[in-house]
């Protein structure tokens, strides 16, 4: 796939998300992001860039984490998402967080500037996530520390269906290799790759915990990566789509909701110094 239009798919993609990202994954997101920010160590003082910030789920931690005498960089490559993540530094007070719109393959940010450059759950929208994690590395001060975190194997997630699902109604270009960083070692190797040390890895299984057949919907549909596919969609198509999904998970129903099994890969490594 053409790298230009998987960043634009992207990009506008996560604009048409936005609205409901919140809502519908916030909580089922946590355990990754608390899990990334524990192998983080973020320390008072320390100057933190968060990649793919998406509403600022993480930025709003690391914030009050390196406090006032600290800073955080939030970049996301929707402008929806950095004007969303904007307002809430300032509905929260948080005078040192700032977001920019930057792609994570070509960061707009010095050389060893951050102590600590984090990543939750953006590099598997990219489409070199060679050259994204090389990115990490470059903006850290030699002893910086860099944590990203992924989706699992695709055999683990309960929800993976909603691609193909997709992918039979409107093309959607999003994110052909989804799944590729959750297997093994992948992102692990990735790191070393990019020339980090002391290279560590957790692997989390999660539940994906839906009240009813409209939060499973609403989040794999209207909140999440192929927002922008969906938004093509007229009612007969959805009306399918929907009901192709609810089978596709359907071994996960329990009483009036769903009960998904899910994995996050989180990887955490140094850069030498």
């Amino acid at each position: 796939m053409d790298a230009r239009l998987q960043r634009r798919v992207q990009r506008y993609g996560w604009d048409k998300a936005q609205a409901h990202y919140e809502s519908y994954w916030a909580r089922q997101l946590r355990p990754a992001q608390e899990r990334l920010l524990e192998m983080a160590r973020l320390q008072s003082g320390e100057s933190v860039v968060d990649i793919a910030a998406g509403t600022g789920l993480v930025t709003f931690p690391a914030a009050e984490a390196v406090g006032p005498k600290g800073r955080v960089v939030a970049t996301d490559l929707s402008d929806k998402m950095v004007e969303t993540l904007r307002d809430g530094a300032a509905e929260r007070s948080l005078p040192n967080v700032s977001a920019e719109r930057m792609d994570a393959e070509e960061l707009k940010l010095g050389d060893g500037e951050f102590d600590v450059a984090l990543d939750a759950l953006g590099l598997m929208y990219t489409p070199d996530w060679d050259k994204a994690i090389a990115e990490m590395h470059r903006v850290l001060r030699p002893g910086g520390r860099a944590v990203a975190a992924v989706w699992g194997a695709r055999k683990n997630c309960g929800w993976a269906e909603i691609f193909p699902i997709v992918e039979a109604r409107v093309k959607s270009d999003v994110c052909p290799l989804f799944f590729m960083l959750g297997n093994g070692s992948a992102l692990a190797d990735a790191f070393g790759r990019a020339g980090f040390d002391a290279v560590t890895e957790d692997r989390l299984s999660v539940t994906l915990d839906y009240a009813s057949a409209d939060d499973a919907l609403g989040a794999a549909f209207a909140g999440g990566p192929v927002a922008l596919a969906y938004s093509r969609f007229d009612d007969e198509m959805r009306e399918g789509a929907h009901a192709d999904y609810l089978e596709s998970i359907a071994d996960y129903k329990e009483g009036a909701g769903y009960k998904i099994p899910g994995e996050f890969v989180v990887v955490a490594g140094v850069r030498a110094g």
